[in-house]
């Protein structure tokens, strides 16, 4: 049997426009008229190559159940339960309804899996209306025009995991090498702390130039590498070795500003980058520098204080390094502190351990169900302040990407909302979300008044 995919949603929205697209003929009677139609009716549809059946419903109405729109509705609830995945059309340029929200937690509340669509999605008139739709909780819509064919290609991306099962199961084997690709791993510090001769203790050979001088390192060196780890797995690394980073007045040398710079556009291309501090000197202020330029950059951060093993009085001097960090770097707290040594290699396997742990903190996504009973929560932990007495209004929140995790929050007044709620809601994103001390960016978008310009 072909996979079977339900279109849903509240009258004239276009769903038996869609329908009709997708089965090739003109199937299904279509009106400006709401309620056309009434009964449930299937064709056979073919999106890029994959076949499936495609299920027409009747516009789902808020009424009795013995009327005959409520019977109409029950069609449609069969038909959701009895699919693989049900389309939620909405209509972007009208916006979102009171109907399209009861319609949403209906959906929420079932076992089977939503695409949301945001049709009639052609031209700026939309625009608004697509983005009011995440506040649906059911993920990022698709914006569509069943009249023109628009959006077919992204429509068939969000299906083929639910139609085309043999797709699915590569997806899921995609995500699964994702997670066992090489660790791009950077390795960046000041002059002389010790990058190279831990890349050697890595490989287990002289790969890498050493010796007391600085400044041996100039271009950004990548070596490939196999560890194995506490599970007895071979886990792919691609070790970055970068120049040593002194602070930019210093720098005069053109060709030491040449590797600097080299090592910085490393950073671009790593995804968890190892800050590593001469122990012995302590924290100064370009490791600051360096580890704010990372997190600018977005990549994941480990502190590794080598030479660890010639330190005296090692918890005092690890508690104030801790402190400083935590002072220096207020946009992330509680960046992992290694302790290693690059001469004996204690401690090196814990560090690319913790290493692959951040990464896939990193490259996590939550789901947007997820993430906004979380927001809820918050909001109600500690709602967003009313200065001048005018209220802000924070409607929803949704992950756009990740590497490294973003979100984009929709609301009103958000212009005036404070840092200080914005970090509130950062810092409760990486502690209840589990993305530790990952950089988390959090966007802030405000919803246009339709009337402003009248």
């Amino acid at each position: 049997m072909l996979p079977t995919v339900a279109i849903v949603g509240r009258p004239n929205v276009g769903k038996s426009t869609l329908f009709n697209r997708l089965v090739g003929k003109r199937l299904a009677l279509v009106d400006d008229q709401p309620g056309v139609t009434r009964d449930r009716r299937e064709g056979e549809a073919n999106l890029l190559g994959v076949d499936f059946t495609i299920v027409d419903t009747a516009g789902y109405e808020d009424e009795d159940a013995q009327s005959l729109p409520g019977r109409m509705r029950m069609q449609t609830q069969a038909a959701v339960d009895n699919c693989d995945v049900a389309l939620f059309m909405i209509d972007a340029r009208a916006g979102i309804t009171p109907l399209d929200e009861e319609i949403a937690r209906w959906l929420r509340a079932n076992d089977t899996p939503v695409v949301l669509v945001a049709n009639k999605a052609e031209g700026k008139a939309a625009d608004d209306g697509v983005m009011e739709s995440f506040s649906l909780g059911l993920g990022e819509p698709i914006p569509f025009s069943a009249e023109h064919g628009q959006g077919l290609a992204d429509l068939f991306q969000a299906l083929l995991p639910h139609i085309d099962r043999e797709d699915a199961a590569n997806e899921k084997d995609f995500y699964e090498d994702e997670e066992s690709a090489p660790l791009k791993l950077a390795i960046v510090g000041r002059p002389n702390a010790g990058k190279s001769t831990l890349i050697n203790k890595f490989l287990g050979e002289n790969r890498l130039l050493t010796g007391p001088e600085a400044g041996i390192t100039r271009d950004s060196i990548a070596v490939d590498w196999m560890w194995t780890s506490r599970e007895g797995l071979d886990r792919p690394v691609r070790l970055i070795d970068t120049a040593g980073m002194r602070k930019r007045a210093k720098v005069q040398d053109k060709l030491e500003k040449l590797a600097v710079s080299d090592g910085l556009n490393a950073v671009n291309f790593a995804e968890v980058v190892v800050l590593l501090l001469d122990a012995t000197r302590g924290l100064e202020a370009q490791d600051l520098r360096i580890a704010d330029k990372v997190l600018e950059e977005g990549r994941a951060l480990v502190i590794a204080l080598n030479k660890w093993d010639t330190v005296e009085n090692g918890s005092a001097l690890y508690q104030g390094i801790k402190q400083a960090l935590s002072d220096g770097l207020a946009q992330v707290r509680g960046v992992p502190i290694m302790t290693v040594s690059a001469a004996s290699g204690k401690g090196l396997d814990d560090l690319i351990h913790v290493a692959f742990e951040t990464r896939t903190a990193w490259s996590q996504r939550i789901s947007t169900g997820q993430l906004n009973r979380w927001f809820e929560t918050a909001l109600e932990a500690n709602p967003p302040p009313a200065p001048g007495g005018k209220r802000i209004k924070l409607r929803y929140i949704t992950q756009n990407k990740t590497r490294p995790p973003t979100f984009v929050l929709f609301g009103t007044r958000l212009d005036d909302l404070p840092e200080s709620y914005r970090r509130y809601l950062v810092n409760g994103i990486r502690k209840e979300l589990g993305f530790g001390a990952v950089p988390v960016r959090l966007t802030l978008r405000s919803q246009k008044n339709p009337f402003a310009t009248k």
